[in-house]
Order: C-alpha cells, then structure tokens, then sequence
C-alpha cells in the first residue's frame, strides 16, 4: 500500500508513521507543512527508510496537492493535519478555520478528483481516513464515555472546526461517493507530544519547579489513550472499516485533570527522589483561566513554545 499521511510531523500523526514503517509494509508519505508543532526529529528513527518520504506542502494549497498525488499515486489517505490546540484556538481562531475547514475542502477535492481519475481496481481500493478528536463531542461527564452515537456538541473554535472538517468528508462521500472513514480519538498522550498540551506541561514544569497549573477544580473529565494504541487502531480502521462509518477509538481510561496531575507528582516522587521537590504535589497552582524525549522537548522549548500559559482572550 502506498498510503499519504497529512499532518505526520505531528504527535499523532508521527507516531502513525513510525507504527506504519515499523509494523506495516506500507510506503509513507508525509504532508506536513511543518508549524510550531510539527518536527521532523519525531520521525528520525525511520527517517533512513527506503519506504518514508516527505514532502512540506500545505493542504490548502490545492495546486501542490494535485502535484503531490500526480507524482505518489496514493492507495489512500489518512488525514491529521489540524491545529489541534484548544487555548490557541481561544487566541487565534482563524487558522483553525483556514486549516481545519478550508484545508480538508482542499484535500477531499483534490482527493476526489485523483480517485475519479483511476481504474476501476485501484478506484475501489482507494480509502480517505479523515482522523479526528472527541472534542467535537463537548464535555464528557463523570461517568461514560462517548459512542459513535453522541450529538455533535463543540464548545472551542478548535472543536468546531474540526466538526466541520467531520461533516465535509460526510458530506462528501454521500454528495460525491468518495470512498471515507473516520475516526474520532480520545485525548491522546505518550512520547513527542508538543509540550504545551496537559501531560508533558506538568512533567517538564514539575522538573523545573514550577507551578503546575491546573483549570477551574480540575474536575474536567478525560479519557486518555496512548498514542502508539491510537495508531495501530487507526490502521485496522483504514483496513477494515465499513465504508462512510464512524469509529470512535478511545482507552476507557476516564480521569479528571486533577486525577492526572496527582498521579505525575506521585511517579515523579518516586522516580525523583533526590528532586528539591520531594512531594510535587505542592505545585499544583489552580489557575481560573485555561493554561494553556529530552532532547527533543529541549528543541522545542528553545523555539516557539516557553511553557507560558494560553487561552487568555488576549489573540
């Protein structure tokens, strides 16, 4: 298979690429357009594959599209490439909108029409897995989970968006018959994840003595599923989904934001003995707006991202 993954420089979406080249025989491109949060050093363990290529495209860039599937002749598509950040979403909804809805407009017409244009084997093999989040969901409660079923509730620009980006791979495998799945994925957490997000946050904050900083009562409620699950799960879908179904792939592992920071500062007691910090448990600091691989995370906090909160209205 001959597989094009957007947005693969990305923390999921790079972790589908390693589980791919490491596990599959599939030939990977990777389109990614590479902003703050994609980074190429997420993929240098199978960077050297003959079976990996990459290309830096923007997918709302449709002219470049067509060039790119002209020249890799893809079996299918598994669609990533999003801003998926909810506090970035608050200060700067636009490129949610452009990306989000105008980015996956783009790839789906450039998708159909490359799977318009083949034979009649290759036209029936082919497959869009637009991969999307639960956040378009809403909020989870206590107890349960989503199902397939759940209304579509979003309460971000960045959720909304990616709502939208949902109802146009709908909309146009019944306008238009395109051949899609999609897939919608808990919170996801487990190595290259951008640090701005929950988990890598409170570690990298925890090491450095710094205030841990928890929204509201940290009584939102998430189900968390490691990535590299996610990915192998994402490749059964692409595989064996029934065509124009929904899937939602999560972990079961439902736990207040609260209960995540408790149970970090615990295993960073015991793995840090020696730490300034024995008990870090005493950062946790509740904040009443959102906030926003070692050598990895360094590269990343010398750049674009310090570790400062987000989602202040302020965009």
């Amino acid at each position: 298979m001959k597989l094009i993954v957007t947005g693969g420089a990305g923390f999921i979406g790079s972790a589908l690429i390693r589980y791919l080249i490491n596990d599959t025989t599939t030939t990977v491109l990777n389109v990614d357009k590479l902003t703050y949060a994609g980074n190429l050093d997420s993929l240098a363990s199978v960077s050297d594959s003959p079976r990996y290529h990459f290309a830096q495209v923007d997918i709302c860039d449709g002219h470049a599209l067509q060039q790119v599937f002209a020249e890799f002749q893809p079996d299918a598509v598994m669609h990533l490439a999003a801003e998926s950040h909810v506090d970035r979403s608050i200060d700067g909804p636009a490129e949610f909108i452009n990306t989000n809805i105008v980015g996956t407009y783009s790839l789906l017409e450039t998708a159909r029409s490359y799977w318009q244009s083949l034979e009649s084997e290759a036209k029936k093999r082919f497959r869009f897995h637009q991969v999307s989040t639960d956040e378009v969901y809403g909020s989870l409660h206590q107890s349960g989970f989503f199902t397939e079923s759940t209304p579509y509730q979003p309460n971000s620009p960045y959720s909304a968006s990616k709502a939208a980006s949902d109802h146009l791979v709908r909309a146009w495998h019944h306008t238009y018959k395109l051949p899609v799945v999609t897939t919608n994925c808990s919170n996801n957490y487990g190595p290259y994840q951008f640090p701005e997000k929950l988990i890598p946050l409170i570690i990298l904050n925890a090491l450095e003595g710094k205030p841990l900083p928890v929204y509201g009562k940290g009584e939102n409620v998430r189900d968390w599923l490691y990535v590299d699950d996610h990915a192998s799960a994402l490749y059964l879908v692409l595989e064996h989904g029934k065509l124009g179904d929904t899937y939602n792939i999560g972990g079961h592992n439902e736990k207040t934001n609260l209960e995540v920071v408790q149970t970090l500062c615990s295993l960073l007691d015991e793995l840090l003995p020696s730490s300034p910090h024995k008990l870090h448990n005493q950062l946790i600091t509740f904040v009443t707006d959102r906030p926003g691989h070692q050598e990895w995370w360094q590269r990343v906090r010398d750049g674009s991202y310090r570790g400062e909160r987000l989602g202040l209205g302020n965009g």
